[in-house]
């Protein structure tokens, strides 16, 4: 039975965070044009600080472990894209954008690195201390 529960806690937030990145990311595409990812990239540092926000207000209070299946697993994991992102990369290499794909590889794996780390610091304040 809780092999059920958490197809089912991790399948919900999937659906929900995949759901939220088709969305977001078609508005900020709307908005931004193709020539740079920036869907992607807003998505994924989004998504990086939200996860460390929640596990980091998580670990400093005794919420129950499947709020982490639901939102840490299903609904961020749904959200954030890394097959994408590398998609994006060689699609910018391949075009000779050299330039864009080099701000877009390290806005990526330094940028997420450092929201999360920002949402954790987030997530510290608002417990005093307790994560």
């Amino acid at each position: 039975m809780q092999h059920l529960i958490t197809i089912g806690l991790v399948g919900g937030g999937g659906f929900i965070g995949a759901n939220l990145r088709y969305w977001i990311g078609g508005w900020i595409q709307d908005r931004s044009g193709i020539h740079f990812p920036w869907q992607t990239l807003c998505i994924n540092l989004s998504g990086s600080f939200f996860l460390g926000l929640f596990l980091g207000l998580m670990a400093g209070t005794n919420w129950h472990p499947n709020w982490r299946l639901f939102v840490g697993i299903g609904m961020v994991g749904g959200y954030t894209t890394y097959s994408t992102f590398a998609w994006e990369s060689l699609s910018l290499l391949s075009r000779g954008q050299y330039e864009r794909a080099t701000y877009y590889f390290l806005g990526n794996a330094f940028g997420t690195i450092i929201a999360a780390w920002m949402g954790l610091v987030l997530a510290r304040a608002i417990l005093g201390g307790r994560t």
